[in-house]
């Protein structure tokens, strides 16, 4: 699913976002990609949505070249993965039903696949009841899991969640952090940015540890294991 090989990234004020990552991610894994503030984290996770580009090296998603990939592919390639940021994004002029449905409308699916697995989507993540609702009436967890709801509702096979229960309280965290684990157990690659120490010790999946932008630990079950 993923393949980086040195890849590197130098911002302008030449600070080191990742230098030298080498990671190699198949289908259907689920992954925590871990570290302090300023490890490299975010910026790992953005060179996946081609959001910032390489200094050197190479990264393959799903096969594509996101060296040679053309503009106006972008958004074509971003259709084909679902993405859970700590903040949510969701659309505050549109209801949870709309906000999922949005997601299938950019990608020209059919109004009546929209009607059939919206509601199966949101029945998933548990706001089948909250369809009518807008964001602002929304509990954090809910709106978290709205999010989760638009980012796989086109059923991709890639996953990337920045921070996804940053802002919640703890069990609502787990809450979240199980619905991820029953998307990634339908075949769905998880990859999960985190600061979640004990979310990550607890599930004993596989960890790739940052520090100043190089992997410093790639382990297939383990914890956290805080180096700060």
């Amino acid at each position: 699913m993923i393949h980086a090989e040195d890849a590197a990234v130098t911002y302008r004020n030449g600070v080191h976002g990742i230098t030298g990552v080498t990671i190699d991610i198949d289908p259907g894994e689920f992954v925590f990609i871990v570290g302090s503030s300023g490890s490299g984290k975010s910026t790992f996770m953005k060179t996946l949505l081609k959001e910032v580009e390489l200094s050197d090296g190479e990264i393959y998603v799903g096969g594509t070249d996101l060296r040679t990939i053309r503009h106006r592919e972008l958004p074509y390639f971003r259709r084909k993965m679902g993405v859970v940021f700590q903040d949510f994004r969701l659309l505050p002029n549109k209801t949870v039903y709309e906000n999922v449905a949005f997601a299938m409308r950019v990608t020209e699916s059919a109004g009546r696949d929209i009607r059939r697995y919206v509601p199966a989507v949101l029945s998933m993540v548990g706001l089948a009841k909250k369809a009518r609702a807008y964001p602002h009436q929304l509990s954090g967890g809910e709106q978290q899991r709205c999010s989760l709801a638009r980012a796989i509702v086109n059923k991709p096979p890639l996953l990337l969640a920045d921070e996804p229960t940053g802002n919640l309280d703890p069990d609502t965290a787990w809450e979240i952090m199980d619905l991820l684990e029953d998307i990634n157990k339908t075949g769905t690659t998880v990859i999960i940015a985190t600061h979640a120490k004990e979310i990550v010790d607890t599930m004993q999946q596989r960890v790739i540890a940052l520090k100043n932008g190089r992997v410093i630990r790639d382990i297939q079950r383990g914890g956290y294991y805080d180096e700060d």
